[in-house]
């Protein structure tokens, strides 16, 4: 494995640890209760670098909403509705 790509896996792993750990200690994603939206998720855990030309804040969520779905894929969490939040299982 190259060193980048090492470096990324890595990165990744921690941005994971950082979502599981922020959703645990969060009161409205524990099971049961009505959950966070993927944008609050982003936010509260540090991932926003602000509005910039063609890179808005919104285009910055795509690498939470992986976690999420790789989360979902483990049977940690679940996405309340279609559109809607995401909580712990």
């Amino acid at each position: 494995m190259k060193p980048f790509e090492k470096r990324g896996d890595e990165i990744k792993v921690l941005a994971k640890s950082l979502v599981w750990e922020f959703m645990h200690d969060a009161s409205e994603c524990q099971p049961g209760k009505e959950g966070m939206r993927l944008a609050q998720i982003f936010k509260k855990c540090g991932f926003d670098w602000g509005d910039y030309p063609k890179t808005t804040s919104s285009n910055q969520q795509y690498l939470v909403a992986a976690i999420l779905w790789e989360l979902k894929a483990e049977g940690k969490v679940e996405r309340v509705s279609e559109s809607g939040p995401w909580r712990l299982v």
